[in-house]
């Protein structure tokens, strides 16, 4: 993982279904950090010779005052996708639709 913070502007994205039907919520990444996160994912294929699970980068996530790690996953309809579990919608105050600033380490 290298040092390099990004930060955009993103809006939430609904994914309904999935075995229990439940939603998951992302953050559409694209431009230039989502090619920051392909070259990653492509060096870190080209050190170790495999994948990382899905294709995704670990990343290291802010938002408002929250902070938390997981990984950014490859979509071929969103660029990245970035998970935002409940407890961070609900502290900072997202709302689907609405335009929030996020802050990417990877």
């Amino acid at each position: 993982m290298s040092d390099a913070a990004y930060e955009l502007t993103t809006t939430l994205w609904r994914w309904s279904g999935g075995a229990n039907g439940g939603d998951w919520f992302f953050a559409p990444i694209d431009g230039e950090v989502g090619e920051a996160l392909s070259a990653t994912a492509l060096m870190h294929r080209l050190e170790t010779g495999r994948r990382a699970g899905w294709g995704s980068v670990k990343v290291s996530v802010s938002v408002g005052e929250t902070q938390w790690r997981t990984s950014a996953f490859p979509s071929k309809a969103q660029g990245w996708m970035v998970p935002i579990k409940a407890a961070v919608r609900k502290a900072e105050g997202l709302v689907e639709g609405e335009p929030f600033t996020i802050e990417l380490m990877f």
